[in-house]
């Protein structure tokens, strides 16, 4: 059996901007099943954030993913400008060829709350987490050629179980996704394409502070706190063969995540 079963394919993962975060360890995870890997990031909302961002980080992960001895590449691109979706995809087919897996991963977040919400604030968050995936989803969908083994795969946050104050923007504009799941998988599978949802849970790269890991850790029963490596495995898995008889679910892989 070959150790590398994603040999050829070439995957699209979006908001790769960090090498702590969630879309590093899904490009390192798909790039150790054989997957080439075209990322995308944009430092510059990263920057602005409490957690930061290295320079560097970009650079390194495609430079450790080559020599591992697939391909990646990795572009900078801010997905809220007009064209974006379009303009990636066009980079991928030009520079490694079509590709059958999209991660959706990039996130656009602040604190929003009723009493400060502002229309400029909902269209940050509308145009990353809702418009540009759907978007990136519907091209990759129309560009796919294969007659099975295409991927759509989109990250949440869970916000359907519970209330997460704070975060009126972020929880309206990403619950989109989770609700577009079921009917875009539907529309899809006639061409070999299934479309599934992922809800890591509370997850550690590097934006917790040391309070608030105290005040989770009691609620995760195997006594840790996720890690991006966990939602790194599910994606690989739903992006492998294996997975080819699942569709439309939004998968809750939270490691047993108390919410009382």
């Amino acid at each position: 059996m070959t150790t590398k079963p994603m040999l050829g394919k070439i995957a699209i993962i979006t908001g790769a901007t960090r090498q702590n975060g969630i879309g590093a360890a899904i490009c390192r995870a798909l790039a150790e099943a054989g997957c080439d890997v075209f990322f995308t990031y944009w430092p510059t909302y990263d920057a602005t954030m409490p957690w930061g961002v290295r320079s560097e980080d970009a650079l390194q992960l495609a430079e450790s993913i080559n020599a591992s001895g697939v391909r990646c590449i990795g572009l900078e691109l801010d997905l809220s400008a007009p064209g974006a979706p379009q303009r990636l995809l066009e980079e991928v087919s030009a520079q490694m060829g079509e590709p059958s897996i999209l991660v959706n991963n990039a996130a656009y977040s602040t604190t929003t709350t009723y009493a400060d919400i502002t229309e400029e604030e909902i269209d940050k968050h509308y145009w990353v987490n809702t418009r540009a995936p759907i978007m990136l989803s519907s091209l990759f969908a129309q560009r796919f050629n294969g007659k099975k083994g295409g991927r759509i795969i989109t990250i949440t946050s869970g916000q359907n179980l519970g209330p997460m104050p704070g975060e009126i923007a972020y929880v309206a504009t990403k619950g989109a996704l989770a609700a577009l799941t079921a009917t875009l998988a539907a529309e899809v599978a006639e061409k070999g394409i299934t479309v599934n949802c992922v809800n890591p849970g509370p997850t550690d790269t590097g934006w917790m502070s040391a309070e608030l890991k105290e005040e989770l850790l009691p609620k995760f029963p195997f006594g840790r706190i996720g890690s991006p490596e966990d939602v790194a495995r599910l994606v690989r898995f739903l992006a492998s063969e294996e997975a080819a008889w699942i569709t439309g679910q939004l998968i809750h892989s939270e490691g047993g995540f108390l919410r009382r």
